[in-house]
């Protein structure tokens, strides 16, 4: 079986495996831009975690070992940590959401955040090393696509994204502030 066929194989199973729902021919259309050939010459093992890993530290913000350290687990936690902050609103910090929760008790790390910046932090997170170690690189669409897909859309999305677009934009200039205000001003983040 080529690497490619082995990959679409693992993403079909995935897809599977959550029950997840997609537009074949949405899926292959960015297949055939992306270039079958250029897709598999641009995912190694274990490039998922250093993508998602770089990111979030860009970003100033605090990744705990192992709960982000392959696409599936990333997912289920996302997803977790959206059920949990739509119960919890606006203003809830990272600790309230570890306490709403099971499984997450390594995020203590990044405990004193606002639980809105951080968790749009790991949902674009996410969608970069996703994007990176599964598509060669991402684009604005490929988030918002990826989001609801995976029913990792929130109130004020849209907004998030676009008044913070050092989430997913590595070459913006304020990206290493990103953290620093999540902790020290959550309510900031207040339209997600």
């Amino acid at each position: 079986m080529s690497r490619t066929a082995q990959k679409e194989a693992c993403l079909q199973a995935t897809i599977s495996h959550w029950g997840l729902s997609f537009n074949q021919t949405a899926v292959e259309a960015r297949l055939t831009q992306l270039g079958r050939d250029k897709m598999s010459g641009c995912y190694n093992s274990g490039d998922f975690k250093k993508y998602f890993n770089e990111n979030m530290q860009a970003l100033g913000l605090p990744v705990p070992s192992t709960l982000f350290d392959s696409y599936n687990t990333a997912l289920a936690h996302a997803i977790v940590m959206v059920d949990a902050l739509r119960t919890l609103g606006k203003g809830a910090t990272v600790a309230e959401l570890i306490g709403a929760t099971t499984g997450l008790e390594k995020l203590k790390v990044a405990a004193t955040f606002g639980a809105s910046a951080y968790v749009g932090a790991i949902i674009g997170s996410i969608a970069v090393a996703s994007g990176r170690s599964l598509g060669c690189g991402s684009r604005i669409s490929d988030l918002f696509v990826f989001t609801h897909q995976h029913n990792l859309h929130f109130k004020g999305i849209n907004t998030f994204y676009t008044q913070n677009p050092q989430v997913i934009d590595k070459d913006h200039s304020f990206r290493n502030s990103f953290g620093i205000r999540a902790k020290k001003s959550p309510l900031s983040f207040e339209y997600a």
